[in-house]
């Protein structure tokens, strides 16, 4: 499992973020305070508070390819 903070901070971002992750067969999640979503479901993600960083949970052991495709999104 691999845990990283990230920001969509606009409409475009959210679809380039869901395109990337939707190419994996791991589960991916996104978790904003208390609500957690598939981070392939562009719905789920519209319902959390993309005002602030939100963390990201792959549920993979070798994320390394995929933490370099995201790396736009990756915030410290």
């Amino acid at each position: 499992m691999t845990k990283v903070k990230i920001m969509l901070d606009s409409i475009a971002a959210v679809k380039k973020f869901v395109s990337v992750v939707s190419m994996y067969d791991f589960d991916v999640d996104l978790a904003s305070g208390r609500y957690a979503v598939d981070a392939k479901s562009i719905m789920g993600i519209f319902s959390l508070d993309l005002s602030n960083p939100i963390q990201l949970v792959a549920h993979t052991d070798d994320a390394t390819k995929f933490l370099d495709e995201i790396k736009e999104f990756i915030v410290d």
